[in-house]
């Protein structure tokens, strides 16, 4: 640098000498080399610092930037459509017919309906317990397809959205934006799983009721069986006066 300012002030002294008029001799100008290589070096050094701010400024500009892009929402939602597959699929779980899924109502079924035939029942009673059971049995295996297909219709509104959460997250400008996309995916994959969830408990429910429905037929079929077999005491004569 201390180089370069000597060869700057030479070069410009070298100038003024050739540029000092013919008619310095009548009037000589009076220069002084020093004072002028010493105000060249300091517009040099003031220029250096200028070209330091504007660089400094050019960085805060970008880091700016930057960060305005880090801090930008993804356009993309698929909130919405995530949040009417899982109400679809609750709305069914809801509409379960006959026995739901509550614990109060279970207990009460199993404690009638579903109980040990016991002698002190009438036949009627029992065909009665037997037909609530295979109607019981009949309405499980429905909700459990209707579960089941609506969940087979979601899978491709999943595959609109996964398509689109994929998209929307490569074409991400900044952290917010790529961590919302990777937000909705797992939001997307809680969302099968609770499809999923859902299938496996309406299977689970038509298939628990079917296996009562024929340990109850067991059981009554047992009583059934024993009151055919022991038809209690036949008729006894007895003495009876007609006439007086």
């Amino acid at each position: 640098m201390k180089r370069l300012t000597q060869l700057v002030a030479a070069g410009l002294i070298a100038a003024a000498i050739l540029l000092v008029p013919r008619e310095a001799s009548a009037q000589w100008i009076v220069f002084d080399p020093n004072n002028y290589a010493q105000n060249v070096l300091t517009a040099a050094r003031e220029l250096q610092q200028i070209n330091n701010q504007i660089t400094s400024l050019q960085n805060q500009a970008l880091m700016l930037v930057n960060q305005a892009k880090n801090l930008a929402s993804l356009p993309y939602s698929s909130l919405q459509q995530l949040e009417q597959s899982i109400q679809r699929t609750q709305q069914l779980l809801s509409q379960a017919q006959r026995i739901a899924y509550d614990v109060e109502q279970i207990d009460r079924a199993f404690s009638s309906t579903y109980a040990p035939a016991s002698s002190s029942q009438p036949a009627q009673a029992l065909i009665a317990n037997a037909q609530t059971r295979w109607q019981n049995a009949v309405a499980g295996l429905q909700d459990a397809m209707r579960v089941q297909a609506t969940v087979v219709g979601n899978l491709d509104t999943n595959r609109t959205q996964m398509s689109a959460l994929v998209v929307a997250s490569q074409g991400a400008s900044g952290a917010l934006q790529a961590s919302q996309a990777g937000n909705q995916l797992l939001a997307l994959q809680n969302q099968q799983l609770a499809d999923l969830i859902s299938a496996i408990a309406a299977q689970g429910r038509a298939q628990t009721l079917e296996q009562a429905e024929r340990a109850a037929a067991q059981d009554q079929g047992r009583e059934q069986l024993r009151r055919f077999l022991n038809p209690g005491q036949g008729y006894q004569s007895t003495t009876v006066q007609m006439f007086h």
